[in-house]
């Protein structure tokens, strides 16, 4: 046996920083909690509504509000959809505030020229038009089951090459995102010592992503192959009107019966 086998190995690597690996698992963990918080079953009130009023109503709503040029119309929607949000826990309001305030503030920045030339009305109405759309259509996403979603777009006549396309896009995110925080776990405990190409290894995981979803898309059709799937999605449960959903209903043909009045009343 050679000597240097016999001798102890005090090799110490130098530390290296993995801020870009920690990063990259970060924002893969965020994506895969949004899309996954939609299988919890929760209690509320907001929760337990028909998916197909939700989604109607909201769409109706997000309409009118776009089309609306009164101001106390666009703050009346915006309050509604507020009282909506509150019915939510307090985590997911935080959130979506978050969200609901980061992304109108981008827009704020942009019209800045605007509203240095004098077009104050028209933008801050702009700004709460954005906020009040992110709000409905992130208490939508926060309160509607993924598949419910699914079962609601067929009711309202959504081709199905179309739901086909939404759903298996989703799930691959889903499944190729848990590939790729994989990847990212396995780089990093490979990583011994100081390691200055770790963007190099960027290249290498998306060429294996890559190779992954082909190999997966071509499983996937086989299958859907063999069970004779023909594109067609057929819902076998129905959905039940409850009285909250009557509530929920009675709330949003208000508002939207608030746009013909308002709009009436700026005609006369």
């Amino acid at each position: 046996m050679k000597d240097w086998l016999l001798k102890k190995d005090n090799y110490i690597p130098p530390k290296d920083k993995d801020k870009f690996i920690d990063k990259s698992i970060f924002s893969i963990l965020h994506l895969l909690s949004l899309i996954k918080r939609n299988n919890r079953s929760e209690n509320s009130l907001l929760y337990s509504l028909n998916p197909i009023v939700k989604l109607f109503f909201t769409i109706l709503c997000i309409i009118f509000l776009s089309l609306s040029k009164s101001f106390y119309y666009v703050l009346l929607v915006d309050v509604y959809f507020l009282l909506i949000l509150s019915l939510l826990d307090i985590g997911e309001i935080k959130k979506i505030l978050i969200v609901s305030a980061a992304v109108p503030m981008f827009t704020v920045v942009m019209l800045i020229p605007s509203m240095v030339m004098g077009n104050v009305r028209n933008s801050v109405l702009l700004i709460l038009k954005i906020a009040g759309t992110i709000i409905s259509i992130n208490t939508l996403s926060y309160t509607t089951k993924w598949h419910d979603m699914i079962r609601a777009l067929k009711k309202f006549f959504i081709p199905d090459i179309f739901i086909l396309v939404f759903d298996i896009t989703l799930r691959y995110i889903f499944i190729l995102g848990e590939f790729a925080l994989d990847m990212f776990y396995s780089l990093k405990l490979r990583s011994v010592g100081k390691n200055n190409h770790k963007y190099s290894s960027i290249s290498k995981l998306m060429g294996g992503l890559f190779l992954k979803s082909k190999e997966m898309g071509d499983e996937m059709y086989s299958a859907m192959e063999c069970r004779g799937f023909t594109g067609e999605y057929v819902s076998h449960s129905k959905f039940k009107f409850k009285f909250a959903d009557f509530l929920y209903s009675a709330a949003g043909i208000f508002i939207i019966g608030m746009y013909f009045y308002i709009t009436g009343m700026r005609l006369i």
